[in-house]
């Protein structure tokens, strides 16, 4: 390959998602890669820039600190659809670096909060990357921008918060205090989507019996309730491997409670959350219920079909109670 099959080759992967793919053509980029991507920032597609943000964070240091803030600004000063997605993409690249100056640079752009075009999705961006680089000295930045949003744009921003201000201890009980509202939960545990560290895990088992609690509710509506159950869902399905396993037997079984339920909820993304959360915690009793809300769109039958095998597959598994070693 020449050097613009090269790059083009990185920018597909990264455009389709591959971040492994687009890893390994960035190592094959050449002796200075660091001067190829920062060319890239030169394209006026947007999708090149992304993808130069994005070498750019993995090869880290501080020199790719500096050439991201500076590509930042220049982004900022386009202001348009395109600029904001190549923002969110160097957002997202500083909080991958490690060095201190990335989390100067993040800290800025919360100084600069709220821009005149600031949407959630932004905010949501920043808290998750201050998140990856959570230090003490942050939580004072994230205050004063509370300070100046206002809510829903905020949301991402509070729930930073909430997990910058309290212990592990202190979190599992706000997450179980009632007159916590399910919607401040509820952006706790986006931010939380992008790592959940070890000493966290011991507090999952708070926010699976607030959703069990809410599951009820959830099962017959499209509100607040609803989307506090999808949020803990998407966070378990992506730690999956990590956290389901080392959640108590107690847990695991408040967590198939409340799948059960929401099998039937009225929205259709609960429901098929809940449906996919039994592929982890299900038991062959479940498979009828599977069939019974197994509807007749063939697409969505696939979905409850997989789960069935996979269901019945860990059943197959798992000894019967009492047997012989």
């Amino acid at each position: 390959m020449d050097k613009a099959q090269l790059q083009r080759a990185f920018v597909d992967a990264y455009h389709q998602g591959d971040e492994a793919r687009a890893r390994e053509w960035l190592r094959q980029l050449g002796a200075r890669p660091r001067t190829v991507l920062e060319a890239l920032f030169e394209e006026p597609d947007a999708i090149v820039r992304q993808a130069a943000a994005f070498g750019l964070g993995e090869l880290g240091g501080a020199a790719s600190v500096r050439r991201l803030e500076q590509q930042l600004a220049l982004e900022e000063a386009r202001g348009d659809h395109d600029a904001a997605s190549v923002i969110e993409a160097i957002t997202d690249a500083l909080g991958r670096i490690a060095e201190a100056s990335a989390r100067v640079g993040l800290l800025r752009q919360v100084e600069r909060l709220p821009g005149a075009k600031t949407a959630p999705a932004d905010v949501n961006t920043l808290a998750r990357a201050l998140w990856r680089r959570r230090h003490p000295e942050i939580l004072l930045a994230v205050q004063r921008a509370l300070g100046r949003l206002t809510m829903p744009t905020a949301a991402s921003l509070r729930g930073l918060a909430v997990l910058l201000e309290k212990s592990p201890e202190e979190l599992g009980v706000w997450v179980e205090d009632p007159a916590v509202s399910i919607e401040q939960k509820a952006e706790v545990l986006t931010v939380l989507e992008e790592e959940v560290p070890d000493t966290l895990v011991p507090v999952l088992p708070a926010f699976i019996f607030t959703a069990s609690v809410q599951a009820p509710l959830a099962v017959h509506e499209r509100g607040e309730a609803s989307y506090y159950c999808e949020r803990l869902f998407i966070l378990l399905f992506l730690h999956a491997e990590r956290v389901i396993p080392a959640l108590t037997a107690a847990a695991r079984a408040e967590l198939r409670g409340m799948a059960r339920t929401l099998v039937a909820a009225k929205s259709q993304r609960c429901a098929l959350r809940a449906v996919s959360m039994l592929q982890f915690v299900g038991q062959s009793e479940d498979l009828a219920l599977l069939e019974a809300h197994r509807p007749e769109d063939a697409t969505l039958a696939a979905v409850f079909d997989d789960v069935a095998r996979a269901v019945r597959h860990r059943a197959a598994q798992i000894p019967p109670v009492g047997s012989a070693d």
